[in-house]
Parts: C-alpha cells; sequence; structure tokens
C-alpha cells in the first residue's frame, strides 16, 4: 500500500495527483492561497465599501421590479446565510431552489423556515424525474467519479435560463472564499458545467432523450450572459467577514435552521456521493478540501481536521441505509448499484469534453484578475 504524502500546513495529499511540495512541506494549494487569495480577499472596511456600491447597483437596476436579484439556495450553510445577509442590506431577492429530486427534509425545512421568517418569495422548478433518473444511471454506469454533475448541471442550467428570461440582471452566489479558497481536483470533481462531456455520457448509457432537462455550456454561461445579455453573477459573501461556526450559530438561533453533518449534505444523493461514493471507489475524500479550506482560513485547527479524517463521513449503519435508498430512488437493485461501485474506474478523459476552453479560459481570468487561485 503506497503511503500518501501530507501537507505540512493543511490536510491534502497525494489522493490528488497533481499536488506538489516545496521544501518545507507545504502543498501548492496552501501556497496558492496565500499568494494569489489572501492578498487580494478583503472582508474589512474596503470589502464593505465594495459591496454597499454593488448593492446600490442591484437596488437601481431593479428599481420598481419585483424583485431586485436572484438568489439560488440549496438550504446549505453558504446559501442560507447569503439570503440572511442580502436581506441585512436591503436586497428584495427571489429565492430559487432547484429540486432535483433528493432533497433531505432538512433542507426542506431550513428553506421554509428562512424564506418565512424573512418573508421573501420562493420559486421551485421541478426537473423531469425519468430524465434525471436516466442521467444519473448513465453517470453510474461511465465509471467516473464526477456522479453528480447531473443534479449541479441542472441547477447552474435552470437559474441561468430563469434570470434570462425574466430580465433579472444579478445572480447572487454562495460561493465563496472563507470556506471554499482550497478547490477540489478536476480529477476528483470535473467540470459540472460541460454539456460536451454530460451529452457524450448520456448518449453512450443512457436510454431516453433529454426533453426537459436543462442544459448549459461554458460558453454560454461566461461569454453570452455576463458579456452580451448582461446578466452578473455576484459573491457577496467574499466582502464580508464569514465564519462558519458563528454563521451556523445565527442561523440556529435567529431561523431554527437545522445544521448538516458535512458541507453539502443538504442533498441526499451528495451525502452518498461525497459521503460514501467518492472515497470508496475513488479513495478521493472531499472532507480533505473542505476542511483544509477551514484551517488555512483560521477556522479549524489541523489537529481537529485529522482526528475527524481518521472516522468515515458515513458509518455503516448509515451507509447501508443510503445505499439501498439511492438504489430504490433509481428504481434498480442494490446489487446493480453494487457492480457500478465494482467496475472499473474511468475519468473524465475517457469521454468527450471542453477541457480546453475550461483551461485557456480559467488562465484568461486569472490573468485579468478576474479569478483567484490555482488550476483546480
Amino acid at each position: 500500500m503506497t503511503t500518501l504524502k501530507i501537507c505540512s500546513k493543511c490536510v491534502m495529499d497525494t489522493t490528488d495527483s497533481a499536488i506538489t511540495f516545496d521544501a518545507e512541506g507545504v502543498c501548492d494549494h496552501c501556497r496558492t492561497y496565500e499568494t494569489q487569495v489572501q492578498p487580494n480577499w478583503h472582508t474589512d472596511e474596503r470589502g464593505e465599501q465594495e459591496l454597499l456600491a454593488l448593492v446600490e447597483k442591484i437596488k437601481a437596476n431593479g428599481n420598481g421590479k419585483d424583485f431586485d436579484c436572484l438568489i439560488g439556495m440549496s438550504g446549505g450553510i453558504d446559501s442560507s446565510y447569503l439570503t440572511y445577509i442580502a436581506t441585512e442590506f436591503g436586497l428584495r431577492p427571489l429565492v430559487f431552489h432547484v429540486d432535483a429530486g433528493w432533497n433531505s427534509q432538512e433542507a426542506v425545512n431550513n428553506i421554509e423556515r428562512l424564506i418565512d421568517k424573512l418573508d421573501l418569495d420562493l420559486y421551485t422548478e421541478v426537473i423531469n424525474w425519468e430524465e434525471m433518473r436516466d442521467l444519473q444511471l448513465a453517470f453510474f454506469k461511465s465509471g467516473v467519479p464526477h456522479i453528480d454533475t447531473p443534479q449541479d448541471h441542472a441547477f447552474f442550467a435552470t437559474m441561468y435560463k430563469f434570470a434570462e428570461q425574466n430580465n433579472i440582471k444579478y445572480i447572487l452566489t454562495g460561493a465563496n472564499y472563507s470556506t471554499e479558497c482550497i478547490r477540489n481536483p478536476i480529477e476528483w470533481m470535473y467540470y459540472q458545467s460541460d454539456s460536451i462531456q454530460l451529452k457524450d455520457i448520456h448518449r453512450r448509457f443512457g436510454t431516453r432523450p433529454l426533453n426537459n432537462y436543462p442544459t448549459t455550456s461554458i460558453l454560454r454561461h461566461k461569454v453570452w450572459l455576463p458579456y452580451v445579455k448582461g446578466i452578473r453573477v455576484v459573491r457577496p459573501l467574499n466582502f464580508v467577514p464569514y465564519d462558519k461556526a458563528g454563521a451556523m450559530k445565527l442561523l440556529t438561533e435567529k431561523f431554527g435552521w437545522q445544521p448538516y453533518p458535512q458541507k453539502h449534505f443538504e442533498s441526499r444523493f451528495t451525502r452518498f456521493y461525497e459521503g460514501y461514493w467518492l472515497p470508496k471507489k475513488f479513495g478521493f475524500d472531499t472532507r480533505k478540501v473542505q476542511f483544509s479550506s477551514l484551517i488555512v482560513t483560521g477556522q479549524m485547527t489541523r489537529e481537529e481536521a485529522l482526528k475527524q479524517l481518521k472516522q468515515p463521513a458515513l458509518d455503516d449503519a448509515t451507509v447501508r441505509q443510503e445505499f439501498e435508498y439511492v438504489a430504490n430512488k433509481l428504481g434498480i437493485t442494490t446489487d446493480e448499484l453494487q457492480t457500478y461501485l465494482d467496475a472499473p474506474n474511468k475519468t473524465y478523459r475517457d469521454y468527450r469534453s471542453q477541457e480546453m476552453f475550461y483551461t485557456v479560459g480559467a488562465r484568461i481570468m486569472r490573468t485579468l484578475g478576474l479569478e483567484l487561485g490555482g488550476k483546480r
């Protein structure tokens, strides 16, 4: 068994095959944060002033309209805290939720509680389940790690389409540096917006046409929407102090918000995928990325992260329960699901993709200062 080399500062290790270490044993993820993200990330008075200026633009654009912006909400910590912050700054968001069939009851409760107490309107788009089911089964059959792509792709595509159709110029997202400054390696989670790969995998393994399933593309949401349609995606949490534990405490006390055992566990499928499937089949534990972000931003100690990583994200009883739940939900037997788990592993490179566009585009964005962080 190969011994993993682990960063001396965070908990990223050589399960990320592209990781590199300097003479002090510090990984490139940490060094990228120190040299590129941290110096350009402002949550002090400067950040507040930038956010206030942005808020005024959003309000002006929404003057006379029912809503001045769109917030995609999953019920998770980031989108929930974002919704609260937006109202604190006087914005009038329409809360947008995509139901892909995997909501946990906690997520449903959290969304309802915030909507009710903040007196906001909620729009829910329900994805055609038979098409979603067929696409997710295709990803299982493909053998790639990123089997959560059908769900994530639908979220992005549906929200962008709604904004365009309803002339909403600002989309607020909970993406942030505080809890996400360390990125998932591309081999763990390939770009969810790559419609070429999604369609290729479905063409090979799907059984029915995707007549209603929403799709987008890198060119659509990076070029067409912002530069032609004037739709801007903004990340307000990057302008304010955002401490995860403090945010959870506030939401719990103020709204009765229910916390999750792990980031992204508001979805039953994502809980199964990140908590069991990825580490079991591929050896990829997304907690290493999540904990490392918290470590470098001073919200978690390395010792605490290492301690938690010694235990699996899901215990055996929960795994058995979720394995059966996912199989039943997808209309297959647990034996069939097990065959996908035991099948040879594949990567995104085994299927058609637009990787070149992402690579070149990211390089341009970083050069222009429009994106911070590393290549992952």
